[in-house]
């Protein structure tokens, strides 16, 4: 009974640990999840923080634009009064010509250059000429000036032309030049320096990319791609650019992306560790379970071999009288019998010798021998399907028989000595099919597989190794399986093995 216990505990330690490993499994992907969430959240706080920029800095941009529209208008406004001041000069009715001399000396900004109607530069302002070739020079500003502005002409003294060209001050041309620079990197530094999400910032139509960070845009060349790449992101935060709408898709980062995936990874190498660990310490226990069964049967066949060579001898006495030959005979069999389980035990180990033998007369051998040993309160019966007289399957007649006899001798223990058993020899396909039926207490089902481990028994006396060997010689040798059948408390069980034909 206690070895029961050892089994027992076992069972309950599995299950222990189990649901531990469960529990620490669960504890590991929660602790896991809860982390990912946080740094998803936290990514999405920062593309909303750099959304929130983008639309700050479109907003300045924007107020920067109208400063430099106003600066561009004010300078339009000088070119326009030096125009007027020039035309008042032109007339000759004008005697008082201080204030237009005022007007075109306070433009100390706008180049401008006048030029008579054959093209000819006449005077200039606010141009410095260099002290080599100033009129080639003024020649270059003046063609500068006809491809920037159209010219203002000014008709004076009757049909007397003039034209008057211009360009942007110095100081403007250097901050326009400072603000499109700003305006085409704006974006796309907000972009590449939002987070490490990838980002597609889109247009109102949502069909056009105006700026992507960490996602190649090769992929989406074209509108279906682009389409199912944003179905795929998160839902798109909405801000204004240029003073209409856009939109920012995001996604998880490639670093969390990999996150969420590994605790899996991590569980899938744990698990094929433990894998392997149990594979190794299952065959070295396997292997040591070998050696000790070979050892013991080796040991047992040598001792049983001294004591059955004195038992033969006396047995050749008893039948030589004859007041005893018929003693005699029958110990006769009983020392055949310790003889073939010597060699049983002998084998244990080796590779047995396997021959295509008829199974009807083994087993109809088996039942023989017992029904003449057990007890009056027990029948034993063989029965072949279909009453036929061969089924041939490829065994050791020795170690099969082996196999038998502990299934019956198990059956008249789980009996208590009264009842019935049942040998059944049949064919399922290409399987021959051995049932072992008795009328005895029956098995739990949750020891089906533990009664074939080597020690379980429920008996007081005994090494429980019956059923273990019986599956190493079933399974090892013959390539077959044994395994009970069915079973029910109180009303008995059945073993049933399964060979090849």
């Amino acid at each position: 009974m206690a070895r029961m216990n050892i089994y027992s505990q076992k069972q309950r330690w599995k299950l222990l640990l189990f649901a531990l490993a469960l529990v620490i499994v669960g504890v590991s992907l929660w602790y896991t999840k809860s982390i990912i969430d946080k740094i998803s959240e936290e990514e999405r706080k920062k593309v909303e923080i750099w959304a929130e920029a983008v639309t700050k800095r479109s907003a300045l941009v924007n107020y920067t634009s109208g400063l430099f529209e106003k600066l561009e208008e004010g300078e339009r406004g000088k070119v326009r009064l030096t125009l007027e001041a020039t035309k008042y000069l032109a007339r000759p009715d004008v005697t008082d010509v201080s204030f237009a001399l005022n007007v075109l000396n306070d433009n100390t900004t706008v180049p401008v250059i006048l030029t008579n109607d054959q093209g000819e530069i006449t005077t200039h302002r606010n141009i410095e000429l260099p002290d080599e070739n100033p009129k080639a020079f003024l020649r270059a500003q003046l063609a500068e000036m006809r491809s920037l502005y159209d010219p203002i002409e000014i008709t004076y003294y009757g049909n007397n032309k003039v034209y008057l060209y211009y360009k942007d001050s110095k100081l403007f041309s250097e901050l326009k030049t400072t603000f499109k620079d700003l305006q085409k990197s704006f974006i796309s530094e907000l972009v590449i320096n939002a987070a490490s999400s990838p980002v597609l910032l889109v247009d109102d139509t949502r069909q056009k990319i105006i700026e992507a960070g960490n996602v190649d845009t090769s992929l989406l060349s074209e509108p279906g791609q682009l389409k199912a790449k944003l179905s795929s992101m998160e839902l798109p935060i909405r801000i204004d650019l240029d003073g209409k709408p856009a939109y920012v898709y995001y996604e998880d980062s490639y670093l969390l992306t990999q996150l969420k995936y590994y605790p899996i990874a991590q569980l899938g190498i744990i698990g094929l560790f433990i894998f392997i660990a149990y594979l190794l310490f299952s065959t070295a226990r396997k292997a040591e379970q070998n050696q000790v069964w070979v050892g013991m049967s080796k040991e047992t066949a040598h001792q049983l071999g001294t004591p059955l060579s004195s038992m033969i001898a006396w047995v050749e006495l008893l039948k030589e009288e004859a007041s005893t030959r018929t003693i005699g005979q029958e110990l006769e069999k009983d020392v055949q019998r310790l003889q073939v389980v010597t060699e049983r035990f002998s084998k244990i180990g080796s590779q047995p010798e396997m021959k295509y033998q008829n199974l009807v007369l083994i087993l109809q051998n088996v039942v023989d021998y017992f029904q003449k040993r057990i007890s009056s309160k027990t029948t034993l019966t063989f029965e072949v399907e279909e009453d036929v007289s061969e089924v041939l399957a490829t065994v050791n007649t020795s170690l099969f028989e082996w196999v038998i006899e502990n299934l019956i001798k198990n059956a008249i223990d789980a009996m208590e000595g009264k009842g019935e058993i049942h040998v059944r020899l049949s064919t399922s396909g290409q399987k021959v099919v051995v049932d072992v039926s008795d009328t005895g207490k029956g098995i739990p089902a949750s020891k089906f597989k533990t009664i074939f481990e080597p020690g379980f028994t429920t008996k007081k006396r005994g090494w429980g190794l019956g059923l273990s060997l019986s599956k190493r010689i079933i399974r090892d040798y013959h390539s077959g399986r044994i395994f009970v059948h069915k079973s029910e408390l109180g009303e008995g069980t059945t073993f049933r093995i399964m060979l090849q034909s």
